[in-house]
């Protein structure tokens, strides 16, 4: 058993085969439809999830994991290991990130543990990979320090790109940032976006899915391949398997992976979201 213990929120959506092996503890943010409240991913499913927001005239709301629910997971992997690294979403997209370092400051108080609280400074298995490396990491045995060393080592090696089937989604929960200007420009096209270093940023329009796939992989050639990729989807399993397709032809086929995102992430972005995640070489 590794001797370092890995936390993540579900926001990371790493994929279940690369959960295998490795000792990652997600604690799950949360989705409110209604009056009642769902965890992320645990609750709720993604199909469920657009079903039922259809059928309520009140918008969805989601709220980040509460800083006792991490206290409550710190204290327990404490009680097996002195050394806990925690890495999270965005700051700039969710409040996770802060809840986790109060959490941590308040256990460090009553236990011997070491806790490192990290801004992925992004989003879905951009963060993902960063979280899967720690846990590699780990289960070779490397402790604390050398993790948290590795982890801002390739801090700006993470990057995220995507298809939006709209932008209503994501201009409803006030997220766009620089990606804003797409808003109110030629209808009927795919906005392409980016996350970098928890900014979101225009990519362009592509005036059909097809074209908009085939950009996503030039873009990703120009800036660069690593050894693994992510395709990455909001309910539209048959964009992200026609996006495998198009990578193949850059990786083989097991060094791809298919992520889904949560009822959280598909609040804040819409269904029909299809993207690249994957840490770039230096």
């Amino acid at each position: 058993m590794a001797n370092v213990k890995v936390v993540t929120d579900s926001l990371a959506d790493i994929p279940a085969p690369l959960m295998k092996g490795l000792d990652i503890t997600i604690v799950p943010c949360t989705v409110q439809i209604g009056n009642k409240s769902y965890r992320d991913k645990l609750d709720l499913n993604i199909a469920d999830f657009y079903r039922m927001i259809a059928a309520t005239p009140k918008p969805p709301t989601t709220s980040n994991p509460a800083t006792g629910v991490f206290e409550d997971v710190f204290r327990q992997l404490a009680r097996t290991s002195r050394q806990i690294i925690s890495i999270h979403v965005a700051s700039s997209l969710s409040g996770t990130f802060n809840s986790a370092r109060l959490a941590a400051e308040t256990v460090k108080q009553y236990t011997p543990a070491m806790i490192e609280v990290i801004d992925s400074q992004q989003l879905s298995m951009a963060q993902g990979w960063l979280v899967v490396q720690a846990a590699r990491a780990a289960a070779r045995g490397a402790n604390l320090m050398q993790i948290i060393e590795m982890v801002e080592s390739l801090r700006d090696q993470p990057r995220l790109i995507a298809m939006l089937d709209t932008l209503d989604y994501a201009q409803r929960s006030g997220r766009l940032g620089k990606a804003a200007s797409l808003v109110g420009g030629v209808l009927n096209v795919k906005p392409l976006l980016a996350l970098t270093r928890g900014e979101v940023l225009p990519l362009g329009v592509a005036r059909t899915q097809q074209h908009a796939l085939e950009r996503l992989v030039e873009i990703a050639l120009q800036q660069g391949l690593g050894q693994e990729m992510a395709i990455v989807h909001c309910y539209a399993e048959n964009l992200a398997r026609r996006l495998k397709q198009l990578m193949m032809t850059h990786l083989p086929e097991q060094q791809i992976t298919i992520a889904e995102t949560g009822p959280v992430s598909g609040t804040h972005v819409g269904p029909g979201v299809v993207g690249l995640a994957w840490l770039a070489p230096k």
